[in-house]
C-alpha cells in the first residue's frame, strides 16, 4: 500500500517495483538516481545529498522522485549497494587471510573514495543485491576456514568494522589537514619534537621502547598507514583459525 508514492507499510526498496503507477515508460532509473546521488555526496558530502538536490540533477521534479524511491533512507541504500558493485571479486586462492586481506583493501580504497560510506554503513542495509554478491563471494573465501558458517560471518563483520574504523580515523586526520592554517608537514615536525622531548624525561620507557622500534603513533598520517592497516587485519584475521 502506498500514499502518494510513498509507502504506507515497512518494505524492502529492493522488492518494490522500479516505479509504481501506470503510463509511459520510466524516465529514470534507480541506477542513475543513486549515481546522482553519489555524485553529489563524493563531491560536496552526504549532508548535501537531498530528494530535491538529486531530482534537480537527473533533470525530474522532486516529487516524482518519490515514485522511484520513497524514502531518503531508500536512496541512501541504493547509494550504499551501488559502491559496493565496485568490488573485485575475483575467485578465491584456497589462502583464504590473503583474500579477505584483498578485500580489506578494497573496502579501504572504497571508502577513501567515497568518505561518505562509513556514515552509512548499517546491517540495515547489509542485504543489497551487491552485498549479497560480496557476502556470497567471502563466503567462498572462507570455504577453507573449518568453523562454523555462522563464525565467518561474524568474522566478515569484524574484518568489515575494523576496515571502516580505521578508515573513519585517517578521514577525520585528513579533514583535520584541510582546516590547519599551516602544513600538515610542519604540524606533524611540531608535534613530532614535542613527543620526543616528553620521551626524552625517562617518564615514558615502554613507549619509548616502542617508537624506537619503528611503531607508526595513531596519530600519525600518510603512506605508512597502510602498512598499520594490513598488520592490523592481519592480526585480526590471525585470532580465527589454526
Amino acid at each position: 500500500m502506498t500514499t502518494g508514492g510513498r509507502a504506507a507499510e515497512p518494505e524492502v526498496i529492493w522488492s518494490r517495483p522500479q516505479r509504481t503507477g501506470r503510463g509511459p515508460k520510466p524516465a529514470h532509473s534507480r541506477g542513475s538516481i543513486a549515481a546522482e546521488a553519489v555524485r553529489i555526496a563524493d563531491v560536496e558530502g552526504i549532508d548535501a545529498v537531498s530528494m530535491r538536490r538529486v531530482a534537480a540533477g537527473i533533470g525530474a521534479g522532486t516529487m516524482s522522485l518519490y515514485n522511484y524511491v520513497p524514502r531518503k533512507e531508500d536512496l541512501y541504500e541504493l547509494m550504499v549497494d551501488a559502491v559496493s558493485g565496485e568490488y573485485e571479486l575475483t575467485p578465491p586462492t584456497g589462502d583464504w587471510r590473503a583474500d579477505l586481506l584483498g578485500l580489506a583493501r578494497q573496502a579501504r580504497g572504497l571508502m577513501h573514495r567515497h568518505p561518505w560510506l562509513p556514515r552509512l554503513l548499517s546491517p540495515v542495509h547489509g542485504f543489497s543485491p551487491n552485498a549479497l554478491r560480496y557476502l556470497e563471494h567471502t563466503l567462498a573465501c572462507l570455504a577453507p576456514l573449518d568453523v562454523p558458517d555462522g563464525e565467518k560471518l561474524e568474522l566478515v563483520a569484524a574484518v568489515n568494522g575494523a576496515v571502516a574504523t580505521f578508515v573513519a580515523g585517517e578521514l577525520d586526520l585528513a579533514e583535520r589537514a584541510r582546516a590547519l592554517p599551516w602544513s600538515e608537514a610542519a604540524e606533524r615536525g611540531v608535534r613530532a619534537a614535542w613527543l620526543g622531548s616528553r620521551l626524552e624525561t625517562g617518564e615514558y620507557p615502554r613507549l619509548a621502547a616502542a617508537l624506537a622500534t619503528g611503531a607508526v603513533p595513531v596519530t600519525a598520517a600518510g603512506p605508512e598507514l597502510a602498512d598499520v592497516f594490513d598488520r592490523s587485519v592481519e592480526r585480526l584475521l590471525g585470532a580465527w583459525g589454526p
